[in-house]
Formats: structure tokens, C-alpha cells, sequence
């Protein structure tokens, strides 16, 4: 058994110093952890691409969906992805997991801890975001999917959850 490159060490310091409980899988450069988010939990991989110095932030959280919303759902995604700067919404289909992707290339064999904090805070974030709208169209009956508006539903800012810290937050 190879043991864990310094990359990855550099990432589960990270995820220490937030206080975020994570584990290392053995025998590969992953951690896995999980977040409750606002309106999802969420299952997190941190992958670390030893030789080109990369690490990909993998969030998932299950999403049940019939054949009849596969096509909607995959659309929304496309839709969402096409507004993002950095990272991706996919859809497994065969496993059911909605999930979103970021992945940056670092200078050293070290990651630096805010880019990696970044990267967590973002997986987090964004699949917490995109949860409500998927939801909305995993319940609209499969007959009136066509006169679902995705563009509007992604404008919709009442679904969005709130900022932690936020000063709208108070009373």
C-alpha cells in the first residue's frame, strides 16, 4: 500500500483547520466527507491528480428521478452550467446523484488552504443552489414538463438559501 502523497495530506490539513471531519481513503488520494447544507446533505470527495498537480472537489447528493424528468433535469443542469464561472453540475443517471465538479491545477505539491477552502465552499454552495430547482422539476407531473419554463425557474432568487453571516439574515 502507497502512502498518501503530500498533496492530499495538504488537503485533509485543510479540511482539520476548518473543522471539517473528513476521512482518507485508503490507498487512494481521496477524502471524503460530509456537509449538511441548507437544503441537502452532502457527500464531498476531494481527488487529488498527484502527477499534474490537480485536485477535483466532487459533491453528490441524491436526486430521484423518473425516465420522463431525465430530459428536464438534464436541461436545467445545462442551463445552470452555462451561467457558472468556475465548476459543473453533471447527473448521474445510473447512480441517481446529482453533483457538481471543480477542479484546479496548483503550482506546488502543497495545495494552498484558501483555494482548497474555495473549492469546498463552492461544491457546497452550488449543489445546495441548484437542490430547490431540481426538486421543483423531479415533482412536476411528467404531462406538464413541456410547459415547465427552466430559464424563469432559474431565475428564481426565493429558492436561493441564505448567506451565512449575511446581514439580511437579522431580525
Amino acid at each position: 500500500m502507497r502512502a498518501p502523497s503530500l498533496q492530499i495530506l495538504s488537503v485533509e490539513n485543510t479540511f482539520g483547520v476548518n473543522g471539517w471531519h473528513c476521512e482518507l481513503l485508503e490507498g487512494r488520494d481521496v477524502i471524503r466527507a460530509q456537509f449538511n447544507a441548507h437544503h441537502t446533505r452532502i457527500v464531498l470527495h476531494a481527488q487529488s491528480y498527484t502527477p499534474i498537480n490537480a485536485l477535483s472537489v466532487v459533491g453528490e447528493c441524491p436526486l430521484r428521478i423518473s425516465e420522463d424528468h431525465q430530459a428536464a433535469i438534464l436541461e436545467l443542469l445545462n442551463r445552470a452550467n452555462k451561467n457558472l464561472n468556475l465548476g459543473s453540475f453533471e447527473f448521474d443517471i445510473d447512480r441517481q446523484q446529482l453533483c457538481f465538479r471543480i477542479t484546479n491545477m496548483f503550482e506546488r505539491e502543497k495545495y494552498d488552504a484558501d483555494i482548497v477552502t474555495s473549492m469546498v465552499h463552492c461544491a457546497i454552495a452550488e449543489l445546495d443552489r441548484i437542490t430547490p430547482y431540481a426538486a421543483i422539476v423531479q415533482r412536476t407531473r411528467a404531462d406538464l414538463l413541456d410547459d415547465l419554463d427552466l430559464v424563469r425557474l432559474l431565475e428564481r432568487e426565493d429558492l436561493i438559501p441564505p448567506v451565512p453571516g449575511d446581514d439580511d439574515d437579522l431580525p
